[in-house]
């Protein structure tokens, strides 16, 4: 496999492209060039290659689940926990990651197959969910940027 292809795939989270080319996932969704893409990687020993995790955080993030954090270098970073996603994760280490879908739309699964190079669907098949958390730590505060939305049905 090349690091040069775009996956889709089921994250933890939602479908998505996954790739190690930034700027191929950028052409795809036609993404202002400044705009950074979120990282999601395989264990919490490679979220420790990219940044240094502030020491008062380390344990709420080996914790969270479906959560994205911010750290003080602006790397967006989400440590992976689903077990199906990490059968794929653990043969890259990391990937940048995007929805499937196009700009401010909805996923549509004939986009995301057209303009996916590999398609990895396991027995959950694609679906799209809520998105992360996403939470921007410094070293002695966080502020919480977005919520998952829960709804209960009665």
């Amino acid at each position: 496999m090349d690091k040069n292809e775009i996956f889709l795939a089921q994250t933890d989270t939602t479908v998505g492209f996954l790739s190690q080319n930034s700027d191929k996932l950028k052409n795809l969704k036609n993404r202002d060039i400044n705009k950074p893409f979120l990282k999601i990687v395989d264990s919490f020993f490679t979220l420790k290659k990219f940044v240094r995790p502030p020491n008062r955080f380390k344990n709420k993030i080996r914790r969270s689940k479906k959560t994205t954090f911010i750290y003080s270098n602006n790397q967006a970073i989400r440590v992976n926990f689903n077990l199906e996603h990490n059968k794929l994760l653990q043969k890259f280490k990391w990937f940048y990651s995007t929805s499937a879908n196009e700009k401010s739309k909805k996923y549509d699964s004939y986009f995301a197959y057209q303009n996916a190079t590999v398609v990895c669907e396991d027995n959950r098949g694609l679906f799209e969910t809520s998105s992360s958390k996403i939470i921007k730590l410094s070293q002695n505060k966080e502020v919480r940027l977005r919520w998952i939305k829960y709804y209960l049905w009665f």
